[in-house]
């Protein structure tokens, strides 16, 4: 009888050993995401920014500045473009779409991540995720669209300046933004259809934000052969439609503007395009600053984060500022109501 209680307690330690040895192991498939049970539940874990406890404050605080900044800048020009009628023209109507878009970009995005820097709860509700994931992609191939359709209301401008009014129509102008927003939303929604399909029983965010790319990876280890090559051709589709546009409108304002023999009217046709490409690179920079940090292994986890949210942050704070300074009518409508402001006080 005694021999059968030892043999007991042997057995019980070494399935306590065991145990103690899987526990690790437990824990970092909790941390990849991985339920013990392979169910999926609402609450997703949500990846977050490894800082010490004095440095948070000092992010949040940089963070909600760069927010502030960038909400005041662009509600300044829908302001402007909605209040003053000489303002009213077909560019600044076109124009009003892009500060919208960076608003709903850098909203969206900016302060969920700085709400978890500050209470730490590193948490997110599944639908909330979804449509913030949703958002930020019809942000991305909105500020394309938009600069396409920007290029070629600066091409009638330019190139065919005794037929702009006549080609610019209230019509014109609904069918140029309306097609941009209706692409964006039809490509980013086929995708978004092809991402809720899918089988669920992983329960991390890998990034600090939701998007496409996080929320595939919570699926059960399903075929995403489908979702890759859909997601690589709206991204091509996207690229090659925008770039084209682009390419055609400003080769040949370039071919009009040498042509020209009036120098105010070439510098002028000039610096409106040059503000409208300058974008266009920023965007271009800051995608490609994110995808070379995610393909380089040396580069730090934080810095992949921050890189991550530099789509979402150098446009909606650099867009009012370059078309606040170089464009001179909205720049000079600007100035003559702050000082009409002025007077009014003294």
């Amino acid at each position: 009888m005694s021999f059968m209680v030892k043999q007991l307690k042997i057995k019980k330690a070494k399935s306590r050993g065991l145990q103690g040895k899987k526990r690790p192991e437990f824990r970092r498939s909790m941390m990849e995401g991985s339920s013990s049970n392979g169910t999926f539940q609402f609450n997703l874990k949500i990846n977050h920014f490894d800082m010490p406890p004095v440095a948070k404050y000092s992010m949040f605080f940089l963070g909600l500045l760069i927010y502030l900044f960038s909400v005041f800048c662009n509600l300044t020009i829908l302001v402007l473009i909605v209040r003053q009628r000489n303002l009213h023209k077909p560019m600044f109507i076109i124009l009003f779409s892009l500060p919208l878009n960076d608003l709903m970009g850098i909203t969206v995005m900016l302060p969920r991540v700085l709400a978890d820097i500050v209470t730490l709860e590193h948490s997110v509700y599944y639908p909330t995720c979804v449509l913030q994931a949703f958002l930020l992609h019809m942000y991305g191939g909105g500020i394309l669209f938009l600069l396409a359709v920007m290029a070629l209301d600066r091409y009638a401008a330019i190139c065919k300046p005794l037929r702009y009014n006549s080609i610019m129509t209230p019509f014109t102008l609904f069918l140029l933004i309306a097609s941009a927003w209706g692409l964006d939303l039809i490509l980013v929604g086929g995708l978004f259809i092809l991402q809720v399909r899918l089988p669920r029983c992983r329960n991390f965010i890998r990034n600090v934000f939701c998007d496409n790319p996080s929320l595939v990876n919570l699926s059960c280890d399903s075929d995403l052969t489908v979702n890759n090559i859909y997601g690589l051709a709206i991204t091509a589709a996207m690229q090659i439609i925008s770039v084209s546009i682009q390419l055609f409108s400003y080769i040949h304002i370039l071919v009009t503007c040498l042509h020209h023999r009036q120098t105010d009217a070439r510098s002028k046709a000039l610096n409106t395009c040059l503000t409208q490409i300058a974008v266009f690179l920023l965007f271009e920079c800051a995608t490609t600053v994110t995808i070379l940090s995610y393909r380089f292994k040396d580069v730090s986890a934080n810095l992949q984060k921050v890189s991550g949210m530099l789509i979402f942050l150098i446009l909606p704070v650099c867009n009012p500022v370059l078309y606040g300074i170089k464009n001179k009518e909205l720049r000079e409508t600007l100035l003559t109501i702050v000082r009409k402001q002025k007077v009014a006080s003294i």
